[in-house]
């Protein structure tokens, strides 16, 4: 992709550099517009990410923005597996799909930025009947024709029209990792190899897959298995201790690779070799730094106030069972672009806003049925 578009004179804000924001700046620009990417984080966003099922409608928006991946853009697994607290295998079925990690796909978005403005977060928006003006940290106005909040579960921008809503704690958390598959002993990997593996009982679901490497690798003994584990923790002291880091910094979601102290981290090894079959125990054990993310819920009853749009997890948090949340930030952003490709149109992106909060409020419920099967015990195929 020519990073350096031709733009035909309609400026876009974008608030938020991660894989939402990326991909809708790039599918913007392909359609002629001029776009600001500002991201509050001092330093680009690789590697705090676990692995992800790779969806059509983020396919299909690489392709529409005319971006091509690296090499390999996963690793595809044939079979899913369910095993028992013994480790025998008492379900298997047919399922081939690709799975890939959060790092490679952003690492492709990135590399087809021109440039993204890091260390600059927004302060306030302001409208006028023409334009809209994002103020940022470091004082500077931005004035563009549409500004678009991709800034995430915590987003500045939906705060401002919302100042009320928050997330919505879910009851449970999902315990993660990434270990190399060299970390691992043979015959495991050989085990677990083309497999996508589950393994269900009372108020817990593991998960394992594998991803590419560090540096996109898809070979065997190159990849990376990722692991997730869905447990209740309740609210309040109990969560509150879990989201707290080495350094006694409370974390308001989820912990890094790496934060997580080592009681927590003991903890979660000592649960695993009560409960977990042999094989996922060892993935638990052998995994440096674990990480963790408290389950939340969120939709924003409206997406769009005049100029300002909200977009992926800004607009709507989905639970991570229905391994929609790249997949559904992707399909906001064509249908933002394809809305968008004739000019700033008011009816246009009213038109987007309904099909968009329809399918968010659809997916949100979906993320909620099966979150409420893992906590109750119910048996199905969903990650």
């Amino acid at each position: 992709m020519n990073k350096e578009a031709k733009t035909d004179g309609r400026k876009a804000v974008v608030i938020g550099g991660s894989i939402g924001g990326l991909t809708t700046a790039a599918l913007l620009r392909r359609e002629g517009w001029d776009v600001e990417v500002f991201e509050r984080s001092p330093s680009d966003l690789s590697g705090r990410g676990g692995g992800l099922v790779l969806q059509g409608d983020m396919l299909r928006a690489l392709h529409q923005a005319d971006i091509g991946w690296h090499g390999t853009p996963g690793v595809t697994t044939v079979d899913r597996i369910f095993l028992d607290q013994d480790d025998n295998v008492i379900r298997r079925l047919h399922m081939p799909q690709t799975q890939t990690s959060w790092n490679a796909l952003y690492g492709v978005l990135w590399d087809a930025q021109p440039a993204v403005h890091a260390g600059l977060a927004l302060t306030v928006y302001e409208q006028r009947s023409d334009m809209v003006i994002a103020q940022l940290t470091d004082g500077r106005e931005v004035r563009a024709d549409l500004l678009v909040g991709a800034d995430g579960a915590r987003s500045k921008v939906r705060r401002q029209m919302f100042p009320d809503l928050l997330p919505r704690y879910a009851g449970y958390v999902a315990w993660r990792g990434l270990i190399p598959e060299t970390e691992l002993p043979e015959a495991l990997r050989d085990r677990l190899d083309h497999t996508f593996v589950f393994q269900e009982g009372e108020r817990h679901m593991f998960l394992t897959y594998p991803v590419p490497g560090t540096d996109g690798a898809t070979g065997f003994g190159q990849r990376r298995w990722n692991w997730v584990w869905y447990r209740p923790v309740a609210a309040g002291a109990m969560l509150h201790a879990i989201l707290t880091d080495r350094d006694g910094q409370r974390h308001e979601a989820s912990l890094p690779p790496g934060a997580m102290t080592r009681e927590t981290a003991h903890g979660l090894r000592a649960e695993a070799g009560s409960i977990l079959a042999p094989s996922l125990r060892a993935l638990v054990e052998a995994t440096a730094q674990p990480f963790v993310q408290a389950i939340v819920d969120l939709q924003a009853p409206v997406l769009r106030d005049g100029r300002v749009l909200l977009l992926g997890d800004a607009a709507a948090v989905i639970r991570p069972h229905t391994a929609s949340g790249t997949g559904k930030a992707a399909a906001d952003a064509m249908a933002l672009a394809h809305a968008l490709r004739e000019g700033y149109s008011d009816s246009r992106l009213g038109a987007w806003e309904r099909v968009r909060l329809a399918a968010a409020r659809e997916l949100g419920q979906w993320g909620v049925e099966l979150g409420a099967g893992i906590m109750g015990s119910r048996s199905h195929t969903n990650p």
